[in-house]
């Protein structure tokens, strides 16, 4: 397939017309970047943040403009913009909180709607208050256990700027779109899976402004076709920024699992995580203390490197559920480098039980007490 170039899709783009300055976005100036790749193309538009909501129109159009050019699979437009100055501080309001105590007023969520993924009973987040503490190798483990133990089970790596589940699933290939307008996810080892990183090279650096980042994430997860699933895991980047507040706001999250080493540091900013959970709303499915301890692979002795329990001591102190400790062991590491994380390539393992263990307490929170969809929370502030 001959790649659409980069003067091609500008073309189709002068044809789109801004009905305020009566000019395309291109001379305009919008259009700030066009990558191509594999028959995937995607724009993006730097807009005035005052017009930010009333230019969906126009970011329609340019993706239709997009999609027209023979060759095109799929075409995806990013608005972004400079923020200018920030708004004055709400003024205090009387409307009390889920929790029964008043607080301020709401902050809107970007973009204003809600996002709704047909067919899915059940989005969970994986999140972890900072980097390096495993959560994504939890995060696909908990998904395969899921799948595992008979859940039809998706899995949407939301980690924009670290996309990992192209290695951890050794996919290659890219993703197809059958009608131009959404993407089949790649399915591996019974899981419906989507990333960025199925799309952009490896060695790629993601440069996106939060906006960017908030709109590829609903895009993830609107048009792509997911098809009837129990769970969809979400691998959150870590962190609570613009990735987090877009899906805790604007998506009917059935809960958030919370991944912490047992190390102090790494409890201070998973309890942030489950805080800013807690205060849009979403229920807390429980903790994983992940790297428990160590195992010498050689003589199996174990050692507490980063200590032990502190995670489970944290969510006792916290009133949510300890969900499961998981090990620091070679044999997780390996696995997952090579694209066959460990509980399909070692289904018999303490390991990949304890990761089934997790997975089915995690369903049946899940199933506890249904009480059909959860609205979208909203932010509110004290």
């Amino acid at each position: 397939m001959a790649e659409i170039s980069e003067s091609a899709v500008r073309s189709v783009l002068e044809a789109v017309i801004d009905p305020v300055s009566a000019k395309s976005v291109v001379a305009s100036g919008m259009v700030s970047g066009i990558a191509t790749r594999a028959g995937h193309v995607a724009v993006t538009l730097e807009v005035d943040p005052a017009r930010g909501p009333s230019l969906e129109p126009l970011r329609l159009a340019c993706e239709q403009a997009v999609r027209a050019i023979p060759g095109v699979l799929s075409a995806t437009a990013v608005m972004t913009a400079e923020r200018s100055a920030p708004p004055p501080p709400p003024m205090p309001s009387a409307r009390p909180a889920r929790g029964g105590h008043a607080h301020g007023p709401a902050q809107a969520a970007p973009g204003g709607g809600r996002i709704e993924v047909s067919g899915v009973k059940h989005i969970i987040a994986i999140a972890s208050g900072k980097g390096g503490v495993g959560k994504s190798t939890t995060a696909v483990n908990l998904a395969l256990g899921l799948a595992a133990n008979g859940v039809a089970t998706g899995l949407l790596d939301a980690d924009i700027y670290g996309p990992s589940m192209p290695r951890m699933l050794a996919v290659k290939e890219k993703p197809e779109s059958v009608d131009g307008k959404q993407l089949k996810p790649i399915e591996r080892y019974g899981l419906r899976t989507m990333s960025i990183g199925y799309i952009v090279n490896e060695e790629t650096p993601m440069i996106w402004r939060g906006p960017m980042v908030s709109s590829a994430l609903e895009q993830m997860l609107r048009d792509v076709q997911w098809g009837e699933l129990d769970v969809l895991v979400v691998d959150m980047p870590p962190g609570t920024g613009d990735a987090q507040l877009t899906l805790a706001q604007r998506v009917a999250l059935s809960g958030a699992v919370i991944i912490s080493t047992p190390q102090d540091i790494a409890l201070v900013d998973a309890r942030k995580g489950l805080n800013m959970f807690r205060k849009v709303a979403v229920p807390v499915l429980g903790i994983v203390e992940n790297m428990s301890y160590f195992l010498c692979p050689k003589c199996g002795e174990r050692s507490e490197i980063f200590g032990h329990g502190g995670a489970h001591e944290e969510a006792d102190k916290l009133g949510v559920p300890f969900l499961g400790e998981i090990p620091l062991h070679l044999d997780i590491r390996t696995t997952s480098d090579s694209g066959h994380p460990i509980v399909v390539a070692q289904p018999d393992s303490s390991h990949a039980r304890a990761y089934r263990n997790i997975a089915g307490r995690v369903w049946k929170q899940l199933t506890a007490n249904q009480r059909g969809p959860r609205p979208a929370p909203r932010i509110v502030t004290r």
